[in-house]
């Protein structure tokens, strides 16, 4: 593989970083998205590249599968499950949308006539008490499609420990159910936990359909583009999965883009030297946040999209809020300012798009205050954003009602959404125990650099770094993502007497099955990770801790072997070596250990990770030749803290490595805009970054 595309397909632009790995060439495009039709703006991004024939692999991120989880646009589903376990997606874990009183609604995805039972019963050891009536799964399956149901889930109880019943009756509905959307729980989540695998199985299905239509569109519009590689989707927890792979586990995509953002932002910033961020993912819809200490960014095992929308697969913890680009600014019934959640979108989008929106947005705001330039919209669709219309727009909605003039309203308006983003970034930071002085914040999206100086002024950052492209850093995050497969087994072993035997051989089957997908995903890999984890805590505790094992299929870490006096292949994993890893992974959670109470192992947790040929950031990097003489584009007024201020304009790519500007000033390029307020000094570092930081 040498040409290869990463797209990231956002409510406002599908971004794309195209790169060949023999020419280190490196090209980047934007093209507004199609909501409702992401193939449209997907290939109109790709054509601007070049022929789709030329290239060698595609990989993708995409927020499908996110948006069609909170509009609740899903499939309509059918459910199969044991007698009495009819409404664990009702039941949850007892909790209600509101705290206080006993009222609030709540809808399932599945509406409770499309839930039927069916005579099974396995126990929590796994005994079959009672085989699966599969006529009766049959009569089910039936009755289902009659009520118009597109997709199954069946889930049984206890399917985790023994999975037999569950997969007759998988196998009796698909021979009469009329297309591929069917699963059953040990195929998504064969873990401990009525709740969450019913939810999770659930959403697959609530998916499949969706995402199945999506990239079967994707894959007759490069089809008919003449493309033959390999095309990849990122999955929520930063590594990358093959199309066959997504169709069949929806789910895994639930935060794609994102991710992928969070990967690469993690790697610009690791090889400039900062292993302490916080990314701020700046799009037209939303703001996204993540924490990455020490290089590493945070697995979550599970999130909750929504109220009662719990999906229980391994995710990069990102911390989202409605405050992006085309978010709508109004004063609500109280008299104050509120920025989003609503968002204007690519379609209409902004009130200067002049495409009917007469709602002012965030981006409205910053055009308004000079920020952006009117005459250098990106995306390249528009030739000139209207600011008059901006103008009238927040008079109208904000400074008419309040008494302000446009500016100090735009100003306003921008102020309510840097507080809102600063209160995510401390929910990430402060609020889990991180002293934000010691993180740089990463800004990226098309709107995170406009708001620099608010991220580290208002959260007391360290500084900021500003990728070379922050406007398709999350496509970049494509290209630069490993292939990555996780799988989990309930194994419910004691930790006092361990058959360390037993449990190394569901590790190494385990690795194989894993290993197995990574090797048939068909990208270039340098090496295949085999890496462990399990899920324990003292008996009686309902809570489990997540301990990393120094073992690893390949004998990589502590008391890893490849094969043991037989030749057959071991993990080396011993008693004494789980005992320790708990104890430490104990220590750090909760500062303390509970002597003298059994420990025991829940869960194994197993990811195969294919590391990808390291991607070159030199290649980003300035051309030799690049001058401030030739980057300089003059001054214009910029409002700044009620008033407006002559700040210096840069071709912001034209910059030399070492160049050192002061605020206030604007730089350009295709991409994004970058705001340095009054007071910090941004300056390119030898990988094209701008370090920005107080004066």
């Amino acid at each position: 593989m040498t040409r290869i595309v990463g797209v990231d397909v956002g409510g406002t632009f599908t971004d794309l970083a195209y790169f060949d790995e023999e020419s280190r060439s490196f090209r980047t495009a934007k093209a507004p998205s199609n909501r409702g039709d992401e193939a449209v703006g997907f290939m109109d991004g790709l054509t601007r590249l070049g022929p789709v024939a030329a290239l060698d692999a595609i990989v993708h991120g995409t927020t499908v599968g996110t948006n069609a989880l909170l509009e609740r646009k899903g499939a309509r589903v059918g459910i199969i499950t044991t007698p009495g376990f009819r409404d664990a997606l009702e039941m949850r874990r007892r909790d209600r949308p509101n705290t206080w009183g006993l009222w609030g609604d709540f809808e399932p995805v599945v509406p409770r006539d499309m839930r039927l039972e069916v005579p099974e019963r396995t126990l929590a050891d796994g005994t079959v008490r009672l085989p699966v009536d599969l006529d009766a799964v049959r009569a089910a399956a039936a009755a289902l499609l009659a009520r118009g149901a597109e997709a199954l889930a069946i889930v049984f109880v206890n399917a985790y420990a023994n999975p037999a019943n569950e997969r007759a009756a998988f196998e009796a509905a698909r021979a009469v159910w009329p297309n591929a959307h069917i699963a059953h729980s040990a195929q998504v989540l064969p873990e401990i936990r009525e709740f969450e695998r019913t939810s999770t199985t659930t959403l697959n299905a609530y998916l499949q359909p969706v995402v199945a239509s999506y990239l079967g569109k994707l894959d007759e519009a490069l089809a008919a583009g003449g493309f033959a590689g390999s095309f990849h989707i990122v999955q929520s927890n930063g590594g990358v999965m093959s199309t066959a792979t997504a169709r069949r586990l929806p789910v895994r995509t639930a935060l794609s883009g994102p991710a992928a953002g969070v990967i690469a932002a993690a790697a610009i910033a690791g090889a400039a030297g900062h292993a302490d961020i916080v990314t701020a993912d700046l799009g037209g819809t939303s703001f996204d946040v993540s924490l990455v200490a020490g290089g590493k960014a945070a697995l979550a095992a599970q999130t909750v999209i929504d109220f009662g929308l719990v999906v229980r697969t391994p995710m990069i913890e990102i911390t989202t809020i409605g405050a992006g680009g085309g978010s709508i600014a109004h004063v609500d019934a109280g008299g104050l300012i509120a920025v989003g959640p609503e968002s204007a979108g690519s379609r209409p989008g902004p009130v200067a798009y002049g495409q009917g929106n007469t709602r002012p947005t965030l981006t409205d705001a910053n055009l308004v205050l000079g920020r952006i330039n009117a005459d250098r919209p990106i995306g390249g669709k528009l030739a000139r954003l209207d600011v008059e219309a901006a103008r009238a727009a927040l008079d109208a909605a904000i400074g008419a009602p309040l008494g302000l003039t446009p500016e100090a309203a735009a100003e306003a308006v921008v102020r309510v959404a840097n507080a809102k983003m600063a209160g995510a970034i401390r929910l990430v930071s402060i609020e889990r125990g991180h002293d934000p002085t010691r993180f740089t914040a990463v800004p990226f999206g098309g709107g995170g650099a406009l708001h620099v100086g608010a991220l580290i002024r208002d959260v007391g950052l360290k500084g900021a770094l500003v990728p070379r492209y922050p406007g398709i850093t999350s496509a970049l995050g494509c290209i630069i993502a490993d292939i990555r497969h996780d799988q989990v087994a309930t194994v419910n072993l004691s930790l006092d007497g361990l058959d360390a035997a037993r449990l190394d051989a569901r590790m190494v089957e385990a690795g194989g099955e894993a290993r197995a997908v990574v090797a048939g995903a068909g990208l270039a890999v340098e090496a295949v990770d085999v890496v462990y984890e399990l899920d324990m805590h003292y008996q009686g505790q309902t809570h489990t801790v997540a301990v990393p094992l120094p073992v690893s299929l390949d004998g990589a870490g502590t008391g890893g072997t490849t094969g043991d006096a037989t030749g057959r292949e071991t993990t080396g994993v011993t008693e004494a070596i789980v005992r320790a890893a708990f104890e430490a992974a104990y220590s750090q959670a909760f500062s303390r250990l509970l002597p003298g109470i059994p420990v025991r192992i829940v869960n194994l947790r197993t990811a195969a990770i294919g590391r990808r040929p390291a991607f070159d950031l030199m290649a980003l990097a300035p051309a030799p030749d690049a001058s401030l003489d030739a980057a300089r584009r003059g001054t214009r007024p910029v409002w700044f803290d009620g008033g407006w201020h002559d700040a210096t304009i840069w071709d912001r790519l034209a910059l030399p490595v070492g160049a050192a500007i002061a605020g206030p000033a604007i730089l350009e390029q295709p991409d994004a805009t970058t705001v340095v307020d009054p007071g910090l000094v941004a300056r390119v570092d030898p990988f094209g970054n701008l370090i920005v930081e107080r004066t």
